[in-house]
């Protein structure tokens, strides 16, 4: 469905009656134009964006798209059509994607590294993505290209919506917490549930698959803030169970 159709369902001016309804139904569809341009222009500057990163860290880790395929459960085709921006993947893919090359999510939909990058991040400058599966909205909050350990996300969950990531074992050690804004999330991690109100805080490492919730009638909106480092292999002698200082 293209975005025009989309947007329309929320069109001030649709079957407006009385007088000069010839002409507000011009200046509607006008305005339906102008935005579904500049949205599709936005959602198209995003899946170049991924497409570009995906190519690269694939590329760093001498992967092929076989190899990438094997890794992470998504078909090869996939993966291709992916890094020539023709596909819109779902959040589910590109989660199953960062977590077998050992990034987060966040960082796919991020800037390079820059020594010259601004440690300021407008709102304006902000990404933002839309899962195409399922309706939430997600925005970079982290000063693109800025040096920095920590990686904070704010999520649009709609109402009645369950987004789920079946990802397990990871490619790299990732902590997150969830810090709720607004309405209440189910966030449930492996097997085990935790319901979040606005004002709570869960911390978790993404070891297991984990899935938010949010069964109100309103969207819900929360914070992530996530942490990754690379595991590193235990040195000769090392005892099982204790991890190299």
């Amino acid at each position: 469905m293209r975005v025009r159709e989309r947007i329309s369902d929320f069109d001030i001016f649709k079957d407006h009656p009385g007088p000069g309804s010839e002409e507000l139904n011009s200046l509607r569809s006008t305005k339906l134009d102008d935005i579904s341009y500049l949205m599709e222009k936005s959602i198209a500057e995003v899946e170049n964006r991924i497409a570009s990163r995906l190519k690269d860290l694939r590329a760093r880790q001498e992967l092929t798209l076989d190899e990438l395929s094997r890794r992470s459960g998504v078909s090869r085709s996939m993966i291709s059509l992916i890094e020539r921006a023709e596909s819109s993947p779902t959040a589910n893919v590109l989660d199953k994607l960062s977590a077998s090359l050992g990034v987060t999510l966040a960082s796919l939909f991020a800037s390079e590294e820059r020594t010259d990058a601004s440690p300021v991040a407008r709102r304006k400058d902000q990404l933002e993505w839309r899962d195409p599966e399922t309706g939430y909205l997600r925005r970079n909050l982290s000063p693109p290209g800025f040096p920095s350990a920590i990686e904070l996300v704010e999520v649009v969950l709609p109402a009645a919506t369950r987004v789920a990531y079946d990802t397990g074992s990871r490619e790299a050690h990732v902590d997150q917490q969830v810090f709720v804004l607004e309405g209440s999330v189910e966030v449930t991690l492996g097997d085990t549930p935790h319901r979040l109100d606005a004002g709570d805080c869960l911390a978790m490492q993404l070891d297991r698959p984990i899935a938010f919730h949010n069964r109100g009638r309103k969207p819900s909106r929360h914070l992530v803030a996530l942490t990754s480092r690379r595991f590193s292999p235990a040195p000769v002698g090392a005892r099982p169970g204790r991890s190299a200082k």
